[in-house]
């Protein structure tokens, strides 16, 4: 779905947004659209600020195109002076079952100060596992896509 995404936005992206074709991540609720801003004036944030303004009207109404064909939210970002800014992003809940050890760890985070509640807590969890883990999580990655391969390439079921 990434390349059928990324092809239809190929076709509508207004020239000069981005140095090159965005990057496009996909999920079972959300197309997120990151694309690196050429060079410009001012500081990081004032350049992502400036773009996020001016270009609103029609992201708007590419994301609107895009989640009646795809049945997915939009939402977008920047890469400028190598920083990643994410403009809109979903924050989907996620039901969990956890026995009292974990639970411990989560309440730990919380009265520390770490996170304001379990939920926060958990997503600080995956948060550093995906930092420091993050090699290990590409290759678990590539590895499903080459099983996602070869099952296509597999008998009928």
């Amino acid at each position: 779905m990434v390349r059928e995404v990324a092809g239809w936005l190929e076709q509508r992206l207004p020239a000069g947004w981005f140095t090159g074709p965005p990057e496009v991540t996909v999920d079972g609720e959300e197309i997120l659209v990151v694309g690196a801003l050429p060079e410009g004036e001012g500081d990081v944030l004032q350049r992502a600020r400036r773009f996020r303004e001016e270009t609103r009207e029609q992201r708007v109404r590419l994301a609107a195109q895009l989640e009646r064909r795809f049945r997915r939210t939009v939402s977008w970002g920047v890469v400028c002076g190598g920083e990643r800014l994410l403009f809109t992003t979903l924050s989907v809940p996620v039901m969990t079952r956890l026995r009292l050890g974990e639970r411990r760890v989560l309440d730990t985070l919380i009265d520390a100060g770490v996170a304001r509640s379990r939920s926060d807590a958990l997503a600080w969890c995956v948060r550093l596992v995906g930092t420091h883990q993050a090699d290990w999580i590409r290759e678990l990655q590539a590895a499903l896509v080459a099983v996602k391969q070869v099952r296509a390439r597999g008998p009928d079921a």
